[in-house]
């Protein structure tokens, strides 16, 4: 589509909202009268809002008459400088566009699902002789039978203990499995059968695969009743020892079940999921009930409007979920959409079954569906009431620091390293809904001289940091500048962090220093800002507590970053940064010396004896460790 025509200069340019009408209705004129999904974008490029529409020409149309819509869209129309359309054979198929897009753009102005993580499952891989069970997240592409989805990771780390312990099958790696040749200590422990080290047949460890199979697909009573009577058949015959294996696999699975504290009867699959509205927010719950159990729930806090009606944020959350997550056959709601119909047919092609959506009224499905809208009811009331508390010490905080209004976007820096090694920046960010997680950020320190230099690693993070928000986000329209900077440490962290900003032209972000006490004694923090004096606040403030939450957090992050890179550092090898070794090569010298320190020690008659190694490549290695290439 085509921008609208710049007015000469002598001609006076128009009202931003007539520029805005003026672009769509210049679109209108060329849309179709057919499916698909249509784009607002605004000066930057960046989406205002994704739709879909059935007839593109009728619905794009309705946005030339601003007068006639709410003022939240108006301001939309205002800021719209181009459209973008894509047309679609169906309107299902554009319904799964448009929930692609609003996933991968998240425009301003939609309803937005801000919780983009995926859920685990249960793998039994079967691309191998014995087949292995494990946890799995990510595209299901290896071969094997996926149990799930979970709702956490507690939830099946709890299923393969217990499956462990009922049906001792291998949770190693292929690359560990074919390196043993003794049990290790989950055979010990009964928890594994050892088929490593052909402790048991292939014809017997096949059908502990293949119960493991039946109990996470729903025939767990069965396979309970078949083991009480061989454990019932074991002590009569006085075999003691082989009765307790029964027992203990037994307990395991009743482990399992205990958890399963609402159950579905009668469904295979099914997704349950319930909306609550309040004080203009939104809570969805999600339960996952696979095989007739329940593998736990999820609570949603969608973005929208205050004035959205539930029913369009459900199915607005219905879209985006499904974009990323496999749909069961049938989803169970709490309350009508206003295109059910549309939603199943996009639902069943996404899945490639059919999907069913229903509104159950009474019996057992309508009380899982009530215990669900329960939950998001709950859940919510305490999202209100911490996001009260939360706005309380965000307005104290502003106060204290003198700012001009509460700060919506706080970012805490600190550093992690030991003695200048691995050294890692962290940057935390916090608001009134707490913790925004998907908005933190963990800084590699690069150049040598800031590795032992706190104060040049807090340099190198914050022009890191603010050098690319001038660049992507000069205008700061995009909600990603901070309104409060906050530095862990004290007046040299503040100067340092103060100097960088200063040569970036950054004069209008609030810096605080915030230093520990003597002995760093918690309570005892002290401040220190640019432009006044630094200062203690009382042991007990409620705003000191929340600062030492933020500054914790902050810590805890670049810790979890620092212990992550010195991990991956030990476990690399110095042999994977010469040029010329690869998989083979590297496995020749490891076998021939015993390890990468031996062939770092190695002399270059020793390295030319290796198989596969010429004298070129012994010399480049030779040279390599001992300091002449």
């Amino acid at each position: 589509m085509t921008r609208p025509d710049v007015p000469s200069p002598f001609t006076p340019p128009e009202p931003p909202a007539a520029t805005g009408v003026s672009v769509i209705a210049a679109t209108v004129r060329t849309l179709p009268n057919a499916p698909g999904v249509y784009r607002m974008l605004d000066q930057a490029g960046d989406a205002l809002y994704v739709g879909k529409a059935r007839n593109l020409k009728k619905r794009v149309v309705t946005y030339t008459h601003p007068e006639r819509l709410p003022i939240r869209l108006r301001r939309m129309i205002d800021a719209t400088v181009h459209m973008e359309v894509v047309t679609t054979h169906t309107e299902a198929e554009a319904l799964l566009l448009e929930s692609n897009l609003i996933k991968k753009l998240k425009p301003r102005y939609n309803i937005l699902l801000r919780d983009d993580k995926s859920f685990p499952y249960i793998l039994i891989a079967e691309d191998h002789a014995w087949p292995r069970v494990l946890k799995h997240r990510g595209p299901r592409t290896r071969p094997g039978r996926y149990h799930g989805p979970y709702a956490s990771a507690s939830a099946v780390n709890r299923t393969l203990v217990a499956l462990q312990k009922a049906f001792l099958l291998r949770s190693c790696s292929d690359n560990v499995f074919a390196s043993r040749t003794r049990p290790c200590l989950l055979f010990q422990i009964k928890r594994c059968s050892a088929p490593c080290v052909e402790r048991i047949s292939r014809e017997d460890y096949d059908a502990l695969v293949g119960q493991a199979r039946a109990f996470l697909e729903g025939r767990s009573q069965d396979m309970q009743r078949d083991l009480a009577a061989r454990m019932e058949e074991a002590s009569a015959r006085l075999a003691f020892e082989e009765a307790a294996i029964y027992r203990d696999r037994i307990r395991a699975l009743t482990s399992v079940q205990s958890h399963q504290d609402i159950a579905l009867p009668g469904v295979g699959e099914a997704d349950v999921i319930a909306l609550h509205q309040a004080g203009g927010q939104t809570c969805i719950q999600v339960f996952f009930f696979r095989a007739g159990n329940n593998h736990g729930n999820r609570a949603y806090y969608p973005s929208h409007a205050k004035d959205d009606e539930s029913g369009a944020v459900l199915e607005a959350f219905l879209g985006q979920f499904y974009a990323r997550q496999m749909p069961p056959g049938l989803v169970l709601l709490s309350e009508p959409i206003p295109n059910p119909e549309l939603v199943a047919e996009a639902l069943s092609i996404r899945a490639d079954h059919k999907v069913k959506l229903h509104l159950p009224q009474r019996g057992e499905r309508r009380k899982v569906v009530d215990h669900a809208l329960t939950n998001a009811r709950e859940a919510l009331a305490r999202r209100l009431a911490e996001t009260s508390a939360q706005q309380t010490l965000l307005e104290g905080l502003g106060e204290i620091l003198g700012l001009d209004a509460p700060p919506e976007r706080i970012e805490v820096y600190d550093n992690s390293h030991i003695s200048g090694t691995n050294p890692i920046g962290g940057m935390i960010v916090a608001g009134p809904e707490g913790f925004q997680k998907t908005s933190y950020r963990k800084f590699n320190i690069r150049h040598a001289d800031a590795t032992a230099d706190d104060y040049a690693m807090m340099r190198e993070v914050m022009e890191r940091r603010f050098a690319r928000a001038l660049k992507e986000d000069p205008d700061r329209t995009r909600g990603q500048w901070p309104d409060l900077v906050l530095i862990d440490g004290g007046q040299g962290q503040l100067s340092a962090a103060a100097g960088v900003l200063e040569n970036l032209g950054i004069e209008d972000v609030p810096l605080v220093g915030i230093a520990k006490g003597p002995d760093r004694d918690a309570g005892r923090e002290r401040f220190f800002l640019r432009d006044r004096p630094s200062f203690l606040l009382p042991p007990n403030h409620p705003v000191l507590y929340f600062v030492q939450r933020l500054r914790d957090e902050a810590h805890r992050f670049a810790v979890a970053g620092h212990q992550a890179r010195r991990k991956k550092a030990a476990a690399a090898n110095p042999l994977d940064a010469i040029p010329g070794i690869g998989a083979a090569r590297k496995k020749a010298l490891m076998h021939h010396f015993g390890s990468a320190k031996a062939v770092s020690q190695a002399g270059l008659a020793d390295l030319e004896a290796v198989d596969g190694v010429s004298a070129g490549l012994a010399r480049k290695i030779y040279e390599r460790f001992h300091g002449t290439e």
